[in-house]
Formats: structure tokens, C-alpha cells, sequence
């Protein structure tokens, strides 16, 4: 690291050329990216190359799924791609089959897919300027003498890149349980609910287990339900809780982000919370209101707390806030909540401790908190566990060979990447990268929270113009 340093001191980056960038991911972030570029007046000549393995470039994981019954989580209104444009979604969105008898609430999330793939298209070669679509994997990405970066395709393709960005979204949840891992090859263990037609293996009477309570678990239990699934279902979460409902669309909570700046402990942040709470209360307004009107400064809540106790948050109430941040919409809730009066969906509170094959079905041993554990039997265990944020772990090829070249760093609470204010990765050493980039869930160290549309198209647009003013 010493050493590329010292040569990008010599050798900085430079533009003889229109600058290349490379975006290395095509799901909502990078695609949002892409959009931002090229609207920068300063980028008109630059070269930028997109790379994404999916056959359909656009959608990424998230809303790539074709089932109708998986829907949106969140209103069309807050769903544009673009920050200044907001009904750009509603818009497009009024003129699709799925709004024929009026724009629904929320849509199904591969109309969304379908919206990310059409704006993607549009700029897509070989329209004049278009970006450069590279249908593969990026497996490295190391640092050149001259200061750029050479990225490397598994289609054997080099790009020479003055600024590369890392977009590369969620990665899958890791295993459940271990040591004993057989069950990972068994037929039944479905490790990716996502996975085309996977769900659709189970037959309608084969007892299942879901891991996990949260939107993704909702998902599946309502794509088995479509399929026709008549046995009952157990569904495993540490917590116990279903993702809450959202509520009707009600005036915004005026922002009291002025009492909270001086925070920096959970509990006073908690504090001035429930003083919020008691008097929308007594004023008759809905909590929902309130916490959202937290959502603007969360980022600079998250980052006023020393190390302790963003670590104290994740341990006593991460839970909790997922439960209540992240809803469902009103047709889901009531569609488990149905499951459950008929006996169809039980929900059991532990964590899920062993996974044993059994001829063709899997033994599960389920510990609730400082109980202990009991036994379950069922034909399919479905995976809904939220994803590998820890990039100590990942075992992609360009991320392992960035760490281990030291350009990357993991954060202490293992949530994502250390980047600087604009999003340059950190290196090991804590010096900010002048070539390497990353925006979306890698960034929650930053802002805990970086997932969710209305953020991510925001960092798009910041970081759109820092490597047009860098140009």
C-alpha cells in the first residue's frame, strides 16, 4: 500500500484521454449511478463501462423476481430514480398494465425492474455516448503504475480505468448453522429463496421451516400460498415479530432532528424519541409519522455515536427498528396475519442451532433465548436470513483480491466498507483511494442505514458529481 501510494503521488491520475469509469454492479445503485453520469455535463466524453452478470441488466436481485404477489414495500411516490424528478416512477408507472384499473399503492416489484431496465436501455451502446454494457464478472482490480486500475473481467476482457466503482449490492446470507454442514447439499435446503423456480419445488402438503420473520419471509409465504402450499409452515426469528404494516398516507411529523443533534448516547436519542412520541399521541397522530420523520438525519444520528454505542444499538434494538422501519404493505400483513388465525403459519422465537439431514427430510434444532432447544422436522428449510454484510467474509474473487491487496477495509462493526465523506474505499492504512469507489449497502458503516431507494439514488447523484469535478 506504501508503495501505490508513493506511485500515485507521481503519478496521478490523469484525463489525456475522455476518463474511463467503470461501474462494477448493474443492480438499483449501479444503475442509478450510470443514469447520474450521464447527465454530467463535465462526463459528455467519458467512457464508461457497466458491468453485470445478470442477463437482464436493471433490476439486480432485489426486483428481478417475476411473481406478481412479490410487491413493492415501499409507495410509488418515493420510488423514482431520480432525486429532482420524484413522480418519475408514478409517471411511468400510470402508463403499465399493472395500473389499468388505477396506479396501485404499491406495485409489483418486477414493474420496478422493469422501470430500471427501460432507463438502463436508454443509455446503453451503442447509442451515441452509451455505456458499455460487459455481461461477466469483475475478479480483480489492481492498481497500475501510472495510477489508474486495470479491471479484470472473468471473460479474460482488461479495462483501464481511471475511476472504478463498486456497486455491488447485498450478498447472499451465510450459512445458518455449523459445523456440520451437510444439509447445504441436501435437496430440500433451499439457501436462495430468490432462486428461479426453487419455490416451486415444493410440493403443497411437504412440511416447511422458514429462517428468519422478516419481508423476505412474507414474500415466500405468500408465493406458497399462490402455489397452492396447504401444510402448515414454521417460521423461526430471534425476535418473534412480523414486519409492522404501513399506515394510510398521513401529513408528514415535523422534523425535531434540532433536539437530537446534541446526542450522542442511544438512550438520549431514545429519550427525545419517546418525549416525540407521547406528544403526537396526545395530539392523536400515529407513531409511524414520527419515526419516519427521522429519516432524513439518520445518517448524522448513526454517525454522531461513538463506536460503543453503535455496537449497543445493534445488540439491544436493531431488531426492533427493522420490525418497525422496514413494513410491509397493508395486503401482505393482513395475508399472514389470515395464515396465522387458520394455523397455517406458526411463528416460534429462537435461533436456529443445527440443520441435520434425514433421508428426505431435515431435522432442525430450534433454542429459543435461554431455553433449551427442541426439535423440528419438515421436508424444506427455506433460508430468509438477512444478507452477509461482514466483507471479512465475502468470498467474492474482487473482493477478496482487494483485501487482500489492502485497498479495502472492512469496518469494526463488520456492517460493511470504511469510505471517506464522498465514498472512496479506505485502505488499510486509512488512506482515502483517488481511484476506487463504492456506493449503496457497502456504505452502511456511514449511514447504518443504505439500502432503501430514497438513499441510494441520493448517494448516486453526490457521487456522480465528485467524479465529474474530479474530471
Amino acid at each position: 500500500m506504501f508503495l501505490s501510494a508513493i506511485l500515485t503521488q507521481f503519478y496521478p491520475v490523469t484525463h489525456a484521454t475522455r476518463p474511463v469509469i467503470t461501474v462494477i454492479g448493474g443492480g438499483f445503485a449501479g444503475t442509478a449511478l450510470v443514469l447520474q453520469l450521464r447527465r454530467q455535463p463535465a462526463l459528455a466524453q467519458a467512457e464508461i463501462h457497466l458491468i453485470e452478470p445478470r442477463q437482464v441488466p436493471g433490476p439486480g436481485l432485489a426486483y428481478t423476481a417475476r411473481r406478481p404477489e412479490y410487491l413493492l414495500n415501499v409507495r410509488h411516490g418515493a420510488l423514482s430514480l431520480y432525486p429532482a424528478t420524484p413522480d418519475h416512477f408514478t409517471a411511468w408507472l400510470a402508463t403499465q398494465p399493472e395500473s389499468a384499473a388505477g396506479v396501485p399503492d404499491f406495485a409489483p416489484r418486477s414493474a420496478y425492474g422493469r422501470y430500471l431496465h427501460e432507463a438502463l436501455t436508454a443509455v446503453l451502446a451503442p447509442a451515441p455516448g452509451g455505456v458499455r454494457l460487459h455481461a461477466t464478472t469483475a475478479v480483480a482490480a489492481p492498481l497500475l503504475p501510472d495510477g489508474r486500475r486495470a479491471v479484470r473481467l472473468a471473460d479474460g476482457t482488461e479495462i483501464e480505468s481511471d475511476y472504478v466503482v463498486l456497486a455491488l449490492g447485498n450478498f447472499p446470507p451465510p450459512p445458518p448453522t455449523g459445523p456440520d454442514q451437510r444439509y447445504l447439499t441436501h435437496p430440500g435446503y433451499h439457501a436462495d429463496p430468490w432462486a428461479v423456480g426453487n419455490l416451486r419445488r415444493i410440493g403443497p402438503d411437504e412440511a416447511v421451516l422458514l429462517i428468519g420473520s422478516g419481508l423476505t419471509a412474507v414474500d415466500v409465504l405468500l408465493a406458497l400460498r399462490q402455489d397452492g402450499h396447504r401444510a402448515p409452515i414454521c417460521v423461526v426469528a430471534r425476535h418473534g415479530r412480523w414486519p409492522t404494516a404501513h399506515g394510510p398516507v398521513v401529513p408528514p411529523y415535523p422534523s425535531f432532528y434540532t433536539e437530537l443533534a446534541a446526542e450522542t448516547t442511544v438512550t438520549g436519542v431514545l429519550a427525545v424519541f419517546k418525549q416525540q412520541l407521547k406528544k403526537a399521541t396526545g395530539q392523536g397522530i400515529d407513531w409511524r409519522p414520527v419515526l419516519d420523520s427521522l429519516r432524513p438525519d439518520l445518517g448524522r444520528i448513526w454517525a454522531a455515536w461513538p463506536l460503543a454505542e453503535q455496537r449497543r444499538f445493534l445488540q439491544h434494538l436493531a431488531g426492533p427498528w427493522a420490525v418497525a422501519r422496514h413494513r410491509s404493505p397493508p395486503q401482505n400483513a393482513e395475508a399472514v396475519a389470515a395464515l396465522t388465525a387458520e394455523g397455517l403459519v406458526q411463528l416460534h422465537v429462537g435461533t436456529v442451532r443445527e440443520i441435520l439431514p434425514d433421508g428426505n427430510e431435515l431435522r432442525v434444532r430450534v433454542r429459543p433465548h435461554g431455553l433449551a432447544g427442541s426439535w423440528h422436522t419438515a421436508h424444506h428449510v427455506v433460508c430468509c436470513a438477512g444478507p452477509l454484510l461482514d466483507y471479512g467474509r465475502i468470498d467474492a474473487p474482487l473482493v477478496v483480491s482487494l483485501r487482500g491487496a489492502g485497498h479495502l477495509t472492512p469496518d469494526p462493526l463488520r456492517l460493511g466498507l470504511l469510505t471517506d465523506d464522498c465514498g472512496a474505499l479506505l485502505a488499510a492504512d486509512g488512506t482515502a483511494s483517488a481511484t476506487l469507489f463504492t456506493l449503496g449497502p457497502s456504505r452502511r458503516p456511514a449511514y447504518f442505514e443504505s439500502t432503501a431507494v430514497p438513499e441510494l439514488r441520493q448517494q448516486a447523484a453526490a457521487l456522480a458529481a465528485e467524479l465529474a469535478g474530479r474530471v
